[in-house]
């Protein structure tokens, strides 16, 4: 039974966690599905206890091996999956019930799309997070990726995570198929995952993403934003004295 969905699983230092993630992976009502762990060589008992829920169950797949990080991890995992549809989940997440899987699926095989993204549940963000994106919400807030799922070619049409940056390539990446006139995408009102506080992009700051986020948003979204808005932020200082010019006369 080929897989319809291919979970990868970014481990180091986890196996607190571990089983918790897995656990509600297994008990998904919808079976067609694998599970690619990519460990970063870990320390404790985190591979020990996958290779025990692997060999319990012939879906799941463990490659241990040095990374550069976590996205890093997770694009050598895209290479070795085989499923129609790919879904990154974090050590430290959980699908929000068992019915997730399935009710995805169902969407997706009855109304096709390169992109689905719903929402993620979190105390962090106080409950629900956060709804359909526009250009605008985009620019300010990132969709969780424990929210996402990417039809596998879609990383040939736009590559694969940008290693640059440490804690926030999946930012990066959103924006680029958000923009792309080449992935199509749409918002599903379903909760996904139970996103977990304190993961590593929510504890890590990126100061490479953040100097560049807002050139690397003008430059995808030129010509699907606003002129207004376009200029406003790529020529701030011209924009202030235009303004000012203006209210003179």
């Amino acid at each position: 039974m080929s897989p319809f969905f291919s979970i990868i699983i970014p481990t180091y230092n986890v196996a607190h966690l571990l089983p918790s993630a897995l656990d509600s992976i297994i008990s998904q009502e919808y079976k067609k599905l694998e599970v690619i762990i990519m460990d970063g060589q870990s320390r404790d008992d985190t591979i020990k206890i996958a290779k025990e829920y692997a060999m319990n169950d012939s879906r799941i797949q463990v490659f241990s091996e040095l990374d550069r990080g976590i996205y890093d991890a997770m694009n050598k995992g895209i290479k070795l999956t085989s499923g129609d549809y790919l879904f990154f989940l974090g050590s430290d997440d959980t699908f929000y019930d068992t019915s997730v899987l399935k009710v995805v699926a169902e969407t997706l095989i009855n109304n096709p799309v390169d992109i689905i993204y719903g929402n993620v549940y979190s105390t962090r963000f106080g409950g629900v997070y956060d709804g359909v994106f526009n250009w605008k919400k985009l620019f300010y807030k990132n969709i969780c990726h424990q929210s996402i799922f990417f039809k596998k070619s879609v990383f040939d049409k736009i590559g694969d995570f940008n290693l640059q940056f440490k804690a926030h390539a999946d930012y990066d990446h959103n924006i680029k198929w958000f923009f792309s006139s080449k992935i199509t995408h749409r918002f599903e009102n379903i909760i996904i995952a139970n996103y977990a506080d304190g993961g590593f992009s929510s504890i890590q700051g990126d100061p490479q993403f953040k100097k560049n986020k807002k050139d690397l948003f003008l430059k995808r979204g030129f010509g699907k934003i606003p002129v207004g808005f376009y200029l406003k932020h790529k020529y701030p200082l011209v924009m202030g004295k235009l303004l000012k010019l203006k209210r003179l006369f």
